[in-house]
């Protein structure tokens, strides 16, 4: 059998994935991954500059050729926001790993990104953050092994709800 030993973060900008990955990767004694670091590796750019450059589109691209080529094992993996936008991405991070979706209610979501310009979130000239949300979240939903929701919960109780529901899902799984 085929061990998914990564774990992935997946949700909106804000809801704190990297955070809550880094801390999850010290205390499972994993490699923490931000894909966001690795693209601007990849592309030699920061993100901003190839979202500026190549567009949204551009820059879902080199996050999808990016994500896709990944290696990793027993790592935490924290993704950008638009990351589900990859099919080939996605189908790579299922293969290799446990897809955890970080939920956040619109509205803390709102009050916890202020000014999402400084953010550098992938998001379309004209569209609104709320349109974004909505976009997003069912394909969040789709993808994900295991959903955690984050509304009133600080990082602690988060990080403590992601280790139970993994030992649930691999409890069940193993069966």
């Amino acid at each position: 059998m085929h061990l998914k030993n990564n774990i992935v973060l997946i949700g909106m900008p804000g809801v704190g994935k990297s955070t809550v990955g880094v801390i999850l990767a010290k205390i499972l004694g994993y490699k923490f991954i931000d894909t966001d670091i690795v693209i601007q590796n990849a592309e030699n750019k920061l993100l901003k500059e190839i979202i500026h450059q190549e567009g949204v589109d551009g820059f879902i691209n080199a996050e999808n050729r990016s994500v896709s080529r990944l290696n990793a094992e027993n790592s935490v993996i924290a993704t950008g926001g638009s990351v589900v936008y990859g099919e080939a991405a996605m189908k790579h991070l299922s293969e290799n790993g446990i897809i955890i979706y970080l939920k956040l209610d619109y509205n803390r979501l709102r009050r916890r990104l202020g000014n999402i310009k400084n953010r550098g979130v992938v998001i379309r000239p004209g569209q609104t953050l709320s349109e974004l949300y909505n976009e997003r979240v069912p394909l969040y939903e789709k993808y994900a092994d295991i959903i955690i929701d984050e509304n009133g919960c600080n990082i602690e109780k988060t990080v403590n709800n992601i280790l139970a529901e993994l030992d649930n899902h691999i409890v069940k799984n193993a069966q």
